[in-house]
């Protein structure tokens, strides 16, 4: 068997390292596509540098763009190296322009597609996201359910229950994979002058939030009234999206002390050492249920239902003042819950159903 790796941004390198190290550890004939969809590989070169991951085969480069452009440009990469490779399987991890191109260019070249977190539904078709995950669950062979609850919603669509295997999500296997790494390499905290649970930490990079004036606006409000009436700083890596944003539309960040983005080893030190984490980011909620912190997401919806079921996490929209009675809510909550993503055997699981 012969395996594509394919990916395209920084999520998916931390979800799909677990699989590409046990394609290592076996011995398997695999190679791994970047497709370049949010940053170029020179960019992303030091995530596999500090991830210890073998550097990818191909490099597609193909930059920003609109949701069609980038999509046509990936699709069309994609095709040229399966064309030269004819794997058996291409796998894809999520919900991006990645994964749509690459389901899209392998079943049309009759190439069985293995979809990494299938399942996941958010149900509001205005998310990008929500459209690449419907479709690329209906093209694929074999789906990869994180979760009881992602099989189910696979089930209702009517996708055949012999192309489902609940595996666990591979972010746990890499949040604990890369947790060893993270304690050989770096010390974040002592960095920035932080000391364990004394500080809040903040992500917001979501074109709903931040392209909004008045979301963005709240949000940042919000995270300043937060700052004040808990006396913790907020620490808030800022995405460049985002800081562009802040600086067009001239907002104010009391209360908040930036930092440019950091590495995924650093940034899951941040996420173990905080008391509270406030994100838009659906990879954050998994990693902060995963890590027994506190999570406030900054959305209407999620696509990650369990960790509310669980009490790790709550929906708290963007106004400031649902973000202060949230954030207090959440300081009051025992921390105690069971982690619904599995027990780090995930890309284990799925090379075995492939083999």
């Amino acid at each position: 068997m012969k395996l594509a790796v394919v990916l395209g941004t920084r999520p998916e390198i931390i979800k799909m390292s677990p699989i590409i190290r046990e394609c290592e550890k076996r011995g398997l004939e695999y190679f791994t596509l970047h497709t370049g969809q949010h940053y170029s590989y020179q960019m992303d070169r030091i995530f596999f540098e500090e991830l210890e991951l073998p550097k990818p085969e191909y490099n597609l480069d193909v930059g920003s763009g609109s949701h069609a452009l980038q999509t046509g440009k990936i699709m069309t990469g994609i095709e040229n190296t399966l064309q030269k490779e004819r794997p058996d399987v291409v796998l894809v991890q999520g919900d991006t322009n990645t994964v749509l191109a690459g389901a899209l260019a392998a079943s049309k070249m009759h190439i069985k597609v293995g979809h990494v977190e299938a399942g996941l539904r958010s149900f509001d078709r205005t998310m990008p996201e929500e459209i690449n995950r419907v479709v690329a669950d209906h093209l694929s062979d074999y789906l990869f359910a994180p979760t009881k609850t992602a099989s189910e919603n696979l089930l209702r669509e009517g996708i055949s229950e012999e192309k489902i295997s609940i595996t666990g999500n591979t972010i746990v296997d890499s949040v604990y994979q890369n947790l060893e790494i993270v304690r050989k390499k770096v010390n974040t905290l002592e960095e920035l002058g932080l000391k364990n649970k004394e500080y809040f930490l903040a992500t917001v990079h979501r074109a709903e939030n931040v392209d909004d004036k008045r979301r963005l606006e709240e949000i940042l409000k919000g995270l300043d009234l937060i700052s004040k009436e808990f006396c913790m700083q907020v620490i808030f890596p800022v995405h460049p999206r985002t800081k562009k944003r802040i600086g067009t539309f001239d907002l104010n960040l009391d209360g908040i002390k930036t930092i440019d983005p950091v590495g995924f080893l650093e940034f899951l030190q941040l996420e173990a050492g905080a008391r509270l984490a406030f994100t838009d980011s659906g990879g954050v909620q998994e990693e902060t249920c995963i890590l027994g912190v506190p999570c406030v997401t900054l959305r209407d919806n999620t696509e990650r239902p369990e960790t509310l079921e669980v009490g790790s996490n709550v929906l708290a929209g963007f106004t400031s003042k649902t973000l202060l009675e949230k954030t207090g809510s959440m300081m009051c909550e025992e921390h105690g819950w069971e982690n619904p993503f599995g027990d780090g055997t995930a890309s284990e699981l799925i090379i075995n159903r492939l083999n």
